[in-house]
């Protein structure tokens, strides 16, 4: 049976333009695109309201958030997945890559972390088969590459796990992230109670697990996003060498450099820069490290990411197009260049033939607001 239905008077965000039209949506896909604000009969009136896709989520922490809703709850993982799935939804994220760390420590440290990627992407992957989530999911695989299991933990994944990407992970004391000590010292003493000589052993362990293994973690890595078909992606570059190091893995997407210098070396070799929507939100990083808004100004911006707010991602990319001027270069940060570096061909822009992955919202107050998601041309939100 053909379903059809009609998005009208709306503010339509294309592809480097902003018009007052109208979407055609026809058995799931975007069946035409016609200007004017006329209603035609049976039509959805969006009463000047924007139309965009669906919005590309490229790396979130969101759903750590709903299975560890508070310390040491370990919150139904099912149902956790759900939530998290319906919260994207209510966001207008259309499309979102879980993020879920592979690489663990497990041996005796107070700040050791257990095994638990492939277990939890069998229940994302499960929840999909079933029908039971209203989004489209992918995993996005974080090595963590000073730590133990790494490579077991990625031969566990296969080229039929829905994995998009796979992000090289450094946070090894003094490293990128972690470039001051103090920092780091005040972030796991912090989270783990840990003492000054405790720490100091932490440390010392850190560093010479990282010289052992660090290259052949690196090497494992790369070779295994090419297994998958994913694209690779580093990880808080901090420094033009870091990014040459990156370039010569073969990486295509940069997400959160610290440094204007790293932004810069990115754009000069090709590589998507990502950073996170509440850096722009809150005017900083909440660590220090480079403003998001620095970069947009610098026009070295491509990709916006939620990160930990997923209400975030729609109002940065907002932000962003009043900042410029241009509300289709806003919108395209988080629908059409997330699906470029991560070789979604099928969604992204509002052009015939692609998916009906549709948000419809409006600007209140200065915030915006969402009126509906659709998913291949099913309401879900």
């Amino acid at each position: 049976m053909t379903c059809e239905m009609i998005f009208a008077n709306a503010r339509l965000c294309l592809p480097g333009e902003v018009i007052t039209g109208q979407v055609q949506v026809r058995d799931g896909l975007i069946a035409g695109i016609d200007t004017g604000a006329a209603v035609p009969a049976g039509a959805i009136d969006c009463a000047g309201d924007w139309l965009s896709p669906g919005l590309i989520e490229l790396h979130t922490d969101n759903l750590e958030r709903h299975i560890s809703p508070r310390p040491k709850v370990n919150w139904p993982h099912h149902a956790a997945i759900v939530a998290h799935d319906a919260e994207l939804a209510g966001c207008g994220i259309s499309t979102v890559f879980d993020a879920i760390r592979v690489g663990s420590i497990m041996t005796g440290h107070r700040a050791d972390y257990a095994r638990y990627a492939r277990a939890m992407a069998d229940e994302i992957l499960a929840m999909r088969a079933r029908g039971a989530l209203r989004i489209s999911h992918h995993l996005h695989l974080r090595a963590e590459t000073c730590s133990e299991t790494l490579i077991e933990e990625l031969e566990e994944f296969g080229a039929d796990d829905r994995v998009g990407i796979v992000s090289l992970m450094d946070h090894t004391p003094g490293q990128r992230q972690f470039a001051d000590i103090s920092k780091f010292e005040t972030y796991v003493r912090g989270k783990h109670a840990m003492s000054e000589t405790d720490f100091a052993d932490y440390l010392v362990y850190l560093e010479g697990l990282y010289a052992r293994l660090g290259a052949t973690h690196e090497a494992a890595t790369v070779a295994a996003a090419a297994r998958f078909g994913a694209t690779l992606a580093s990880h808080d570059d901090t420094t033009a060498a870091h990014v040459a190091a990156s370039a010569a893995h073969g990486v295509k997407l940069a997400e959160f450099p610290t440094t204007l210098e790293a932004a810069r070396a990115c754009r000069e070799r090709g590589i998507a820069v990502i950073m996170g929507a509440p850096n722009l939100i809150r005017g900083g990083s909440h660590s220090g490290n480079v403003a998001a808004a620095d970069l947009a100004d610098a026009g070295i911006l491509d990709i916006v990411s939620s990160d930990y707010v997923p209400a975030a991602l729609l109002q940065a990319a907002v932000r962003l197009g009043h900042r410029w001027g241009d509300m289709a270069q806003g919108m395209a940060t988080v629908t059409a260049a997330p699906a470029a570096a991560v070789g979604l061909a099928d969604r992204g822009r509002l052009a015939v033939g692609l998916r009906a992955d549709l948000l419809r919202f409006a600007e209140v107050g200065g915030v915006p607001v969402t009126r509906g998601l659709w998913v291949q041309g099913a309401r879900v939100a």
